[in-house]
């Protein structure tokens, strides 16, 4: 933050609430309430959960301050937001023993959009034929021009690049060992951009991944995708947004 690189901070702070969402699946308080033996651990699991609250709620209050408020209330902490520094959340354990958390309000409701009662009833099921050419007029359309259902079908998400190497025997071809979040399956993919980055510079670059391409072997490496880069032919760079991985590029 005294740096002003807002964008690495976010990164951490995500992390960070990432590792408590995690926090729950390992330790499934739901299932420990059922249990009457287990009923310290589930006390000790929730303190962790609201103590993480407490943590997150000043770490957000730059980016979210409506929301940080709200979530410091819920907990009923007494404590005046307005008065809470950073150095309050450097010690695990502020959180009182004994708390008494406020009413749970939810923070991010879905919108529900109500239909209009006066709007036309759906148009009755076309017949196949109809379709079909409806189908035609899809397919018609001028080369290199899609429709945004075929865009649709494309899958982007910000990868983080965990490693880099050349492909043996291909100097244009570098594999990559990319990473789209915590709790996702690595993906390998291989990229012809070793020309113009040496697997070093590579590392820790995150990058957009077309996620849901049909994968292939190049030189017998199996490629599970593609990054994006833009380049002209004597220059080429690869496209790095300021995103947690596994975000999705829409």
């Amino acid at each position: 933050m005294e740096e002003m690189q807002l964008s690495l901070t976010i990164k951490k702070v995500w992390a960070f609430i990432s590792r408590a969402n995690k926090y729950i699946d390992e330790t499934a308080p739901w299932a420990l309430a059922k249990d009457p033996a287990k009923k310290q651990e589930l006390a000790n699991v929730l303190y962790n959960l609201t103590e993480a609250l407490r943590v997150i709620s000043v770490l957000i209050s730059p980016f979210l301050p409506t929301t940080a408020v709200r979530i410091w209330q819920q907990l009923g902490l007494t404590q005046d937001f307005a008065s809470v520094r950073t150095e309050d959340i450097e010690q695990w354990g502020g959180v009182p023993a004994g708390l008494h958390v406020g009413t749970p309000e939810q923070l991010f409701p879905r919108i529900e959009v109500e239909k209009d009662e006066a709007a036309p009833a759906p148009a009755a099921k076309k017949p196949a034929k109809e379709k079909r050419v409806e189908k035609a007029k899809d397919e018609a359309l001028p080369e290199g021009i899609i429709s945004i259902d075929t865009f649709g079908k494309v899958q982007l998400r910000v990868a983080e690049v965990k490693a880099a190497e050349p492909v043996p025997k291909a100097d244009k071809l570098l594999k990559l060992t990319l990473s789209l979040g915590e709790g996702a399956p690595e993906r390998q993919v291989v990229s012809g951009i070793a020309p113009w980055y040496a697997p070093s510079d590579l590392v820790g670059k995150h990058v957009v991944l077309v996620a849901n391409l049909k994968p292939a072997k190049l030189r017998g490496v199996r490629s599970e995708g593609m990054i994006l880069a833009a380049g002209d032919g004597k220059e080429l760079k690869i496209l790095e947004v300021d995103m947690p991985a596994g975000t999705e590029v829409r």
